[in-house]
């Protein structure tokens, strides 16, 4: 948001709701979290294996008003000292973002304070702004999450250019698939990761899945030969090493994300590259990155994990930088598919209004 001449202080409360995390943070001039709130939903999705959109919506609504209650008094402020609320208005669940939104709308309506709608993958990159005060656009993000495996060029704060995106699962969708398969359970992700670290990641050759000169993403692949190894191993009556499966998968995904990344850089002159999404949380990506920017001389960030996993302070940060140019009205609406390449203009009418 815009300072005021007397450079007043900017606290913005942050709010997400897009998967099964009801979340809530307030977020001081942008980069200084004074809370941050997660109330996760993992112990009730693990028992269905997955996320289950109808569960996840209702404990949304649950919980929401008590983590929003929370976030502010963490915050030690009130709704009077709040500058303006941002909430992820999309891509996600549409059940569980209208709960939301619908919250943050009625907090807006019944005391004046300024909505913003923010992107959920936005608030991803925006993460990175929280820690690294130095970061500045242009400069190239990986998002990997359980929905999107995206490379962004971040052009300036709020635009974007998707230049390599999946063509089927997602990252993290397949690191929970593989999870699953190996009766790991769900999140798929910190599973895989923790067993990896007992394993051999060179002990099985899965493939790498590349395009040519295109940056895109392709996950399917690896997963369908991760179950094929094991139904193979199986046959043969033998055990299936579920550390050196882990390592050895996780490695094949790692390999791809980071060689897309740093040719992105490399494509387009950015020496800033950044992390973001769950993905990024995983400990092989993390060091195999920062080895790879190191190697090639570019500047490496990645949010702490807290912050790579869904929560209301990357919102808040984000609805910081892009400010007035995203205040929404009361017909903001949840998006459960909406590019992050199309939000330029996307709220100009009710900013000029």
């Amino acid at each position: 948001m815009a300072e005021t001449e007397k450079q007043k202080d900017i606290y913005i409360l942050g709010i997400e709701s897009s998967c099964d995390e009801t979340a809530a943070s307030v977020v001081k001039n942008g980069r200084e979290v004074l809370s941050n709130v997660i109330s996760s939903q993992i112990a009730l999705h693990t028992l269905y294996g997955g996320v289950v959109p109808e569960i996840a919506s209702r404990k949304h609504i649950e919980k929401i008003n008590q983590v929003i209650e929370q976030a502010l008094a963490d915050a030690h402020v009130t709704l009077e000292d709040i500058t303006a609320i941002a909430v992820t208005y999309g891509p996600g669940l549409v059940g569980a973002l209208l709960v939301g939104v619908s919250e943050a709308k009625a907090i807006s309506f019944a005391t004046g304070i300024p909505l913003v709608g923010v992107h959920h993958i936005e608030g991803h990159i925006s993460a990175n702004f929280i820690e690294n005060k130095e970061l500045e656009p242009p400069f190239i993000c990986l998002v990997a999450s359980g929905g999107h495996s995206h490379l962004v060029v971040v052009k300036d704060y709020g635009e974007y250019e998707i230049i390599g995106r999946t063509r089927d699962d997602a990252a993290g969708e397949a690191f929970d698939k593989v999870a699953r398969a190996i009766g790991l359970g769900y999140p798929g992700g910190p599973k895989v990761d923790k067993a990896a670290k007992e394993g051999n990641p060179h002990a099985i050759d899965f493939p790498r899945v590349r395009f040519g000169g295109s940056l895109d993403f392709s996950f399917s692949g690896v997963k369908t030969a991760v179950l094929n190894y094991m139904n193979n191993t199986k046959a043969k009556g033998e055990a299936v090493p579920p550390a050196d499966l882990c390592a050895s998968f996780q490695k094949a995904v790692v390999d791809i994300l980071v060689e897309n990344l740093m040719k992105a850089s490399e494509q387009t002159g950015y020496g800033k590259i950044c992390l973001a999404g769950g993905v990024a949380a995983n400990s092989c990506l993390r060091a195999e990155a920062q080895r790879a920017a190191e190697k090639a001389g570019a500047a490496f960030f990645r949010p702490s994990p807290v912050l790579c996993t869904d929560n209301g302070a990357m919102i808040a940060c984000a609805a910081h930088f892009v400010g007035e140019s995203r205040t929404a009205g009361a017909d903001l609406n949840a998006a459960a598919n909406v590019s992050i390449e199309c939000l330029s203009g996307l709220f100009d009418k009710v900013a000029n209004e």
